[in-house]
């Protein structure tokens, strides 16, 4: 379990550092969630 929270933790970083935009967020947002879901199989 702390290994997915640390994983979020750090796309959740990345996200906000990486994006300039609104439509930038919403994709790395999408891009997050998928690697989250891919963990999480």
């Amino acid at each position: 379990m702390r290994k997915v929270i640390a994983l979020v933790g750090v796309f959740a970083v990345a996200l906000l550092a990486g994006c300039n935009t609104v439509q930038g967020f919403g994709k790395d947002l999408e891009k997050g969630g998928e690697a989250i879901q891919k963990v999480a199989k």
